[in-house]
């Protein structure tokens, strides 16, 4: 099968490798559908994340069940399935507690799982999923193919953006910045939306994603940074600061204009993936009270929960997807995202 493998920096190649087979009775085999690139896929791509040796890539997609293991009870071959960014077993005592990012048999795809072993990338033909039953939600029935768009959002950006506004405690009627525009940041606006706050803050430079921005339910843009765009939210804010800062991008500006727009008591819920380690000011924490709280999303509960809402069509995260390749062209997928001339690339068979 065809595979995406990142060899290097600005170097991604769509290579021939063995077909995924049942290595225990817990699997499945997916025939991936659609998948895409993530912001965290361009830290290895620009080489800010080192890649020792060449490995699979890609970590969000949705397929069809293609076979399943001997003790695989949840889901069955044919079924249409949505795949989290992580794999879980669903029984340990992380998972039922819902923190399956916390899971004691945690995987990434593309990356080692808890055993050491190198799991498939999801821009690739197919794949193997461990703890199937744990992992993999099962659709009631195959989705039309203009479906597709909302439900990939649900492997990544919308559980993201919403475990975002959750651990920012975003209430009916609160006050919301987002820092940070990109999908996650987009995802974390309509989150903050869905969850009723009364005024979302988005702080983009870029037209196309405040267009989005407010489709999604922005009700202001702020295009200023620093101190300059901590003035300017106080200004539009009549002299207050938000109650919920969503904080989607992972450096060390992004955290202090997160703290710089955040009141005191305020909570503020940070998911942006550090490509470092950006210090954390205590000194400019201590005196505000504030809350922090967030992490890697634990996407799988979450789906449960945002999918009526996708099916329902009440939401349409997949706007996010401005730009689609197909598998043998995912190269130009990482080079547009790099280029910010696509939001967020979705990859085709």
């Amino acid at each position: 099968m065809r595979a995406t493998i990142i060899h290097g920096p600005r170097d991604v190649r769509v290579e021939e490798v063995p077909d995924p087979t049942i290595e225990q009775p817990t699997d499945a085999l997916v025939r991936i559908e659609r998948a895409c690139v993530c912001g965290s896929d361009l830290w290895s791509y620009r080489g800010e994340r080192a890649t020792p040796e060449p490995r699979p890539i890609g970590h969000e997609f949705i397929g069809v069940v293609e076979e399943v293991g001997s003790q695989v009870e949840r889901v069955e071959a044919g079924r249409f399935v949505i795949a989290p960014f992580t794999h879980s077993d669903g029984t340990c005592t992380n998972c039922e507690r819902g923190l399956t990012s916390s899971c004691d048999n945690l995987g990434v795809w593309g990356a080692a799982g808890a055993d050491g072993r190198q799991l498939g990338g999801a821009q690739a033909e197919y794949i193997r999923v461990p703890f199937a039953d744990g992992t993999l939600v099962p659709l009631p029935q195959q989705p039309e193919v203009g479906d597709y768009r909302d439900l990939l959002a649900l492997s990544d950006v919308l559980p993201t953006g919403h475990h975002a506004a959750r651990c920012a405690n975003v209430t009916e009627g609160g006050t919301v910045v987002v820092v940070g525009d990109g999908a996650v940041g987009l995802s974390g606006v309509l989150a903050a939306q869905r969850l009723g706050a009364g005024r979302i803050v988005a702080m983009s430079r870029r037209p196309d994603r405040q267009t989005l921005a407010r489709r999604f339910g922005a009700t202001d843009v702020v295009d200023q940074r620093g101190d300059e765009g901590v003035a300017a939210v106080c200004d539009l804010l009549g002299g207050r600061l938000a109650d919920s800062v969503l904080e989607c991008v992972g450096t060390e500006e992004s955290m202090r204009q997160s703290l710089g727009v955040l009141r005191p008591g305020g909570h503020l819920g940070f998911v942006g993936v550090p490509a470092t380690d950006p210090a954390l000011h205590i000194g400019a924490i201590f005196p505000h009270n504030f809350h922090l709280a967030g992490g890697m999303a634990p996407a799988r509960p979450y789906i449960d929960e945002l999918l009526p809402d996708v099916l329902a069509g009440r939401i349409s995260p997949g706007l996010v997807f401005d730009r689609a390749v197909p598998l043998g062209n995912v190269g130009d997928a990482y080079e547009m995202m790099t280029l910010r001339k696509s939001i967020k690339t979705m990859v085709t068979p």
